[in-house]
């Protein structure tokens, strides 16, 4: 008879793989789904509304401004202003494109986005952006 015995006992020498692809495409599936939660803002805020294009996805600064005034930088909420400035510089020296997006609350006072506004300026960003939602 030519061909192989499939009553040996040889060691199988094969690795199955099938199950680590499973578990790697779950896995990618879970970092799909749990990757969006990671980018929501420390401080919640409602943004005014306007008739705008989505700008590009860079290397950007996101900070923000709540209607009681507290502050973030990216995930990183501050108190102080100063603080806020400080960190701000820190953060645009690491940046290449120096764009800051600024998300404040619609009910957030004028006189703070523009101090915000200074800060960031004098922090070294080259662009300003103001954050607001879609108009439905």
């Amino acid at each position: 008879m030519a061909g192989a015995n499939i009553d040996s006992d040889d060691p199988i020498t094969d690795i199955n793989i099938t199950p680590l692809v499973d578990v790697c495409l779950v896995l990618v599936i879970i970092f799909m789904v749990t990757a969006p939660l990671f980018s929501d803002p420390p401080i919640k805020v409602d943004l005014p509304s306007a008739h705008t294009h989505e700008g590009e996805e860079a290397d950007k600064i996101t900070i923000t401004l709540s209607k009681e005034g507290e502050y973030a930088i990216d995930a990183q909420k501050f108190s102080d202003p100063k603080l806020l400035g400080e960190a701000l510089k820190a953060s645009l020296a690491q940046k290449e494109s120096k764009m800051v997006v600024l998300r404040a609350d619609k009910d957030a006072l004028h006189g703070q986005l523009t101090d915000l506004m200074a800060r960031a300026k004098d922090a070294g960003a080259q662009s300003l952006t103001i954050a607001t939602e879609q108009l439905k």
